[in-house]
């Protein structure tokens, strides 16, 4: 009997969906994109001040994805894949992206045959507004408008918030 309890409670945990969304001690979803609130923010290679600097962002407002928690800090990843700890007063809410492969065009509608507003270079960087099906609403410095999902970095594919 109580194999077969064991048994029933492992395909229930099996059965879950894949998709579902992991927490951290936050109460925060992982993984989830934030934004660096700060200028200049060491990035470390462990939870903790006692551990040294493995570099320096430099980039107030960079997207990076906070992947792991261990109480204040977060670790995380930037958009070459790089990974480190950082201090959580470090990091804001505000989402924002970064262009990412060649140029690409800001639209006025989220449509490929809408009116060009401007273009971007790759590294790029901007405000996230909102995304719907395969585009975000972005602001790239005076420009506000549209660009596909694939060409930003700091928006999960699918991922629609207003």
């Amino acid at each position: 009997m109580l194999l077969r309890a064991a048994a029933a409670v492992l395909a229930l945990l099996f059965a879950a969906p894949a998709a579902a969304a992991e927490t951290g001690p936050s109460g925060l979803p992982l993984p989830r994109f934030v934004s660096l609130a700060a200028d200049r923010a060491n990035l470390r290679t462990g939870p903790g001040f006692r551990y040294p600097v493995a570099w320096v962002f430099l980039r107030r407002a960079m997207p990076v994805e906070v992947v792991g928690e261990f109480e204040q800090w977060r670790r995380v990843r930037d958009r070459d894949g790089a990974e480190g700890w950082i201090h959580k007063a470090l990091l804001s809410g505000r989402r924002t992206v970064v262009v990412a492969g060649g140029e690409a065009a800001l639209r006025g509608r989220p449509d490929p045959a809408a009116p060009l507003l401007a273009r971007a270079e790759a590294g790029v960087q901007g405000r996230l507004h909102r995304c719907r099906e395969d585009w975000c609403e972005v602001r790239l410095e005076d420009f506000r408008g549209w660009m596909l999902r694939r060409r930003l970095w700091g928006a999960y594919p699918g991922e629609e918030f207003d």
